[in-house]
């Protein structure tokens, strides 16, 4: 199998999910900055998407998205917890709050820096919409507002277990910091669960 891995909090998000598998799969890096994912042979060979990350597997198939990633890599490494669920309650759970921290959170906040601070580097590379990063910026910052209020005393996301939500969104957290989007200290739950999850050694993937 093959990684191809980048910058950005897509492949930061399977990287940790991997070492909290305790796998190490070779990487093959892909120069974001000089945008080799959006031309050939990257989208040619690996993900006509022009998108990071992707596994190739042995027999040649090549999975993108970082979800279908990460849930393989979990059936992969089976004799590990899980990270989605052992049972189908627990797997509708953490499928639930990674979709919701993925449409609520992680999109907008991207977009929102693709728009302002990442202009000059994705102008010329996908459409965008200059004039809506800060309604999409508000948005993450409404729905992280609305998350630390319903993780209340909760050691992670889905409840009392580390899943693929968490890790999700502290891959997203700890990319917004870094571009202009800190997470919001009045935001106390989720600012205790982000300094846990940073202590993890997995954060540093």
């Amino acid at each position: 199998m093959k990684f191809y891995n980048s910058v950005g909090p897509n492949p930061r998000m399977v990287r940790m999910f991997m070492a909290e598998k305790g796998i190490d799969i070779p990487k093959v890096e892909v120069d974001l900055r000089q945008g080799e994912n959006r031309k050939e042979p990257y989208t040619r060979n690996v993900n006509p998407a022009g998108q990071t990350p992707a596994l190739e597997l042995g027999d040649g198939t090549v999975i993108t998205e970082i979800t279908a990633i990460c849930e393989y890599v979990d059936e992969l490494k089976s004799e590990k917890p899980s990270l989605i669920g052992d049972t189908a309650q627990e797997r509708a759970v953490t499928r639930m709050w990674t979709r919701r921290i993925d449409l609520n959170i992680a999109e907008p906040a991207a977009n929102g820096f693709r728009f302002s601070e990442g202009l000059k580097i994705f102008q010329n590379r996908i459409r965008c919409i200059p004039e809506a990063a800060e309604g999409l910026k508000a948005t993450a910052r409404e729905k992280l507002a609305w998350l630390d209020g319903l993780m209340g005393t909760k050691p992670f996301v889905a409840g009392s277990k580390l899943t693929m939500a968490d890790i999700l969104l502290f891959a997203i957290l700890d990319f917004s910091k870094n571009v202009g989007q800190p997470l919001d200290p009045a935001n106390k739950n989720l600012t205790a669960w982000f300094e846990r999850m940073k202590a993890r050694p997995s954060a540093a993937a």
